[in-house]
Formats: C-alpha cells, sequence, structure tokens
C-alpha cells in the first residue's frame, strides 16, 4: 500500500501556534519534506520531534518531488511543511500535491495558520468576500497592469510582497490606485508584529525612514 502524504501547516512566527494533530503528525511521519531545514529545525527541536527532514522547496520541486513519490509509493508516510503557515499557499507545494494526485496517493491536510487569513482578520477590512493574489510581479510594469485590474475588484484583495520590493510596490499603488486606504502587517504572531492601518502615503513615508524587516502582507478595498 503506498504511504499518505500531509500536508501539515506550521506556524507563522509564534512558535506555539501549532496544533496537536500537526505536532502528533511531525512525530510518526516517516520523513519530513521542508521548504527550508534550518528554520523547520528550529520547530521540530522545540516541540521534541526527532523525525528525519529533507529539503523541498523551490529550485528543487520537481526533481525532489519525484523521489518523494516514490517513497510514497513505497509505503513511506510523508509531512510537507512550507517556510511558515499552510504548503501549498505561495510555495512549492503545489507541484508535490498535483504529482501525489495523479498517482492516486492519498492526502490527508493538517489544518493550521496561514498568513493572509491571520492578516485579513485583524484588518478591519470586510471578510466575506476577498481576492487573494499572493505576490506580484517582480516587474513595475506588470505590477501596475496587475493593480490596474485589481483596481475594479469589490472584494477585499489581499498581496504578499518581500522587504526589498516594498516601497516600490507601495509606489506603484499609489500611482495606480491614489492614496487610499490599505492594511500594512508584518511579523504577525512575532515580537515585533505591526499592523498598521493608513493612506498609501503615509505607509511610504514611514518605511521611508524605517528600516524594513520581515514579509508583508497589504490588503485594500478600493471601495473604502
Amino acid at each position: 500500500m503506498p504511504g499518505k502524504l500531509y500536508i501539515v501547516s506550521t506556524p507563522i512566527g509564534n512558535l506555539k501556534d501549532i496544533t496537536l494533530r500537526a505536532i502528533e503528525t511531525l512525530k510518526q511521519a516517516d520523513l519530513i519534506a521542508a521548504e527550508d531545514t534550518r528554520h523547520t529545525k528550529i520547530l521540530t527541536s522545540h516541540h521534541g520531534i526527532n523525525t528525519p527532514i529533507t529539503s523541498y522547496f523551490e529550485y528543487n520541486k520537481v526533481r525532489k518531488a519525484d523521489h518523494l513519490i516514490r517513497l510514497l509509493k513505497e509505503g513511506k508516510s510523508v509531512a510537507l511543511v512550507s517556510d511558515a503557515g499552510t504548503p501549498g499557499i505561495s510555495d512549492p507545494g503545489f507541484v508535490i500535491i498535483k504529482k501525489a494526485l495523479e498517482e492516486n496517493i492519498d492526502i490527508c491536510p493538517i489544518p493550521g495558520p496561514t498568513g493572509f487569513l491571520t492578516a485579513l482578520s485583524v484588518s478591519g477590512l470586510p471578510t466575506n468576500k476577498f481576492v487573494f493574489e499572493g505576490f506580484l510581479s517582480n516587474k513595475s510594469s506588470q505590477r501596475r497592469k496587475r493593480l490596474k485590474e485589481l483596481s475594479m475588484e469589490e472584494r477585499t484583495v489581499i498581496i504578499y510582497e518581500s522587504p526589498h520590493r516594498l516601497l516600490k510596490t507601495l509606489q506603484d499603488m499609489l500611482d495606480v490606485l491614489g492614496d487610499i486606504r490599505i492594511v500594512c502587517a508584518r511579523e504577525l504572531t512575532k515580537k515585533f508584529e505591526e499592523v498598521r492601518r493608513e493612506k498609501v502615503s503615509e505607509s511610504i513615508e514611514h518605511f521611508s525612514n524605517t528600516k524594513i524587516l520581515g514579509e508583508f502582507i497589504l490588503l485594500f478595498h478600493s471601495s473604502l
């Protein structure tokens, strides 16, 4: 019988934000496939998990997925974890999940934290309907084109952004969307958690004079 692929959600920051079921699954799996092995070892060490860990990330996702599928077909159980949050959300987890489905391998979700839902829950923006865009293009022209399309959205829009590209994206938002009110969240559940609710120009001013650290989640609703 083939093994089972577990999609295990892990904390987005605070190591205590993990379910009992996730800890149990990580302990019982034959192998943990991690986007960042060093990051995952901090988590497993904290919770007394001794399961072997192997790397599975953006640049080895195709080759490594084939290897993990072979192990699963041999009857091994594999727990897939991302750098933080839920695997498959803006990370390479999609590749192995798709391959596992093609090989009729059982997939079991172990739910838990997700960064964009955490940010949405405290944003103060409408939560009944929303669209998750993940990361926009690293090219300004394509970023602006997509922002123009999103300006017509009647739902809350959620975007991920890296620290080194934050100011460029904020400037594009100001130019395309105008000086609308946005929510800018970073370091959620961590010591320096910050959720700013202000105009785009105010965020630009703040982060132009502040050391930019952490991954960012930007939210806006064009009608508000």
